[in-house]
C-alpha cells in the first residue's frame, strides 16, 4: 500500500531528490539538440494529463481501501465495546443476586442493634413462672427442681432437626450455585470462541480487501510502466526519424562555423548545423557544473547539521522522559509513605480501642466459681 505517514525530513529529502531528477530533465532537453523545440510541447502536455488523472484515479481507490478499513476497524471496536459492558453488566448483576440471596440485613452479627422491629419482637420482662431468665433472686424457680425437661427435649429435639434442615438446605444451594457458575462458564467460553470466530472471519476479509486492493495498484502501476515504455519508444523513433531527415537534408558535413550563425542573432545557433561548442562554452559549462557542485555540497552539509540538530532534540527529549519518570517514582514512594502510616494510625487506634474494651468495658466476667454455686443442696 501508500506510504503516507513519512518523518518530515524525509519528506524533505523527497522534494528535494523530486527537484533535482526535474532539473536534469531540463537541462537534458535543453542541451539535446533533437529534442528541443520551438512554442509549446503538446504531446508532452497531453502526457502530463493523462498523467495527473491516473494519479488522482490511484488516490481515488486508495482513499477507498483506507475508509473501508476505517469502517471495518470501527465496527470491530464497537463489538469489543459492547461485549466489555455487557460483561460488566452480568458481574454487577451476579453480585447484586449475591448479596440479596446470601447477605440479608437479618444474617449480621450487629441486626439486633438497629432492627426497626426489635421493640415489637422482644419478649416482657417476664413471661410465666417458668421463664429460663429468672434466676435464683426471682423466687420462681428453685434448685433441684426441673419441670420443663420434656419440652426441653421436645425443643431441642425439633432445634436439632432445624440445624440439620438448614445444613441440608445449604448444602443444595452451594451445589446449585456451583452448577449455576458452571452453566455461566459454559456459556461464556462458548460466547468467546463464536466470538473469536467472528473475529477471525473479520480479518479475514479485511485481508481479502487488502489484497484485492494491492492488485489492483499493482496491475494500475503496470498498464502506467507499458504505457511509459511504448511512449518511450515512441518518441525514440521519432527521434531517430527526425535526425535520418536532418541529415538527408542539413549542411553535416560542412566544416565552416558560419553555416550553424543564426540570423536572430549571435547568441543562437542553428542547430541542425551546428557542430560543436567553443572551448569558451566548454568553460563556462564546466564552470556551472562546479557552482552546482558545489551547491550540491552545501545543501549535504545543511541536512546534515539538521540531522545533528534533530539528533540533539532527541536526547534531550529522552532526558526529559527519565526526568519525568524519576519524578513520578518519587511521587509513588511518597505517596506509599502516607500509605504506611495512615495504616499505622489506624492499627495504633484498634488497639487502643481493644485495650479499652479490656480495661474499661470487660471488667468483671463471670467466673467458673460463679457458676459452681447452683445446684450444690436442696435449697
Amino acid at each position: 500500500m501508500h506510504k503516507v505517514d513519512l518523518p518530515l525530513e524525509n519528506k524533505e529529502a523527497a522534494a528535494l531528490e523530486a527537484r533535482r531528477e526535474r532539473e536534469k530533465q531540463r537541462l537534458s532537453r535543453i542541451f539535446n539538440a533533437r529534442h528541443r523545440t520551438m512554442g509549446v510541447d503538446v504531446e508532452a502536455l497531453r502526457n502530463q494529463v493523462e498523467e495527473q488523472k491516473l494519479r488522482e484515479e490511484t488516490e481515488k481507490r486508495r482513499d477507498g481501501t483506507y475508509d473501508a478499513e476505517r469502517v471495518l476497524c470501527d465496527q470491530v471496536a464497537q463489538m469489543l465495546e459492547e461485549e466489555e459492558r455487557q460483561r460488566v453488566r452480568r458481574l454487577h448483576q451476579a453480585v447484586q443476586e449475591f448479596r440479596e440471596q446470601q447477605q440479608p440485613p437479618s444474617t449480621r452479627r450487629e441486626w439486633d442493634l438497629y432492627n426497626p422491629e426489635g421493640l415489637r419482637q422482644d419478649q416482657p420482662a417476664r413471661v410465666s413462672d417458668y421463664d429460663p431468665r429468672c434466676g435464683p433472686a426471682s423466687l420462681q424457680r428453685f434448685a433441684g427442681e426441673d419441670l420443663a425437661l420434656p419440652t426441653r427435649r421436645q425443643l431441642q429435639q425439633q432445634q436439632q432437626c432445624r440445624s440439620l434442615e438448614e445444613q441440608r438446605a445449604e448444602r443444595q444451594r452451594a451445589m446449585a450455585d456451583t452448577k449455576y457458575a458452571d452453566t455461566l462458564e459454559d456459556k461464556k467460553r462458548v460466547e468467546l470462541d463464536l466470538r473469536a470466530q467472528q473475529l477471525a472471519q473479520l480479518e479475514e476479509e479485511c485481508r481479502h480487501a487488502k489484497d484485492l486492493a494491492t492488485a489492483d495498484y499493482n496491475r494500475a502501476q503496470a498498464a502506467e510502466a507499458a504505457e511509459q515504455h511504448r511512449l518511450a519508444r515512441q518518441r525514440e523513433q521519432d527521434d531517430n526519424q527526425a535526425e535520418i531527415h536532418n541529415h538527408l537534408t542539413g549542411q553535416l558535413l560542412t566544416e565552416d562555423p558560419a553555416v550553424a550563425e543564426s540570423p536572430l542573432g549571435p547568441h543562437r545557433i542553428l542547430t541542425d548545423r551546428w557542430k560543436g561548442m567553443s572551448p569558451k562554452q566548454v568553460e563556462a559549462v564546466w564552470k556551472a557544473q562546479e557552482e552546482q557542485r558545489q551547491e550540491n555540497q552545501r545543501l549535504r552539509e545543511a541536512e546534515q547539521q539538521r540531522e545533528a540538530e534533530w539528533e540533539v532534540q532527541r536526547q534531550l527529549a529522552a532526558h526529559a522522559a527519565m526526568v519525568l519518570e524519576e519524578e513520578q517514582h518519587r511521587a509513588r514512594l511518597q505517596l506509599r509513605k502516607g500509605l504506611d502510616a495512615y495504616n499505622q494510625q489506624l492499627a495504633q487506634e484498634q488497639r487502643a480501642q481493644q485495650q479499652y474494651l479490656q480495661r474499661e468495658v470487660y471488667t468483671n466476667p463471670p467466673s467458673a466459681q460463679y457458676h459452681l454455686q447452683f445446684n450444690t443442696s436442696s435449697r
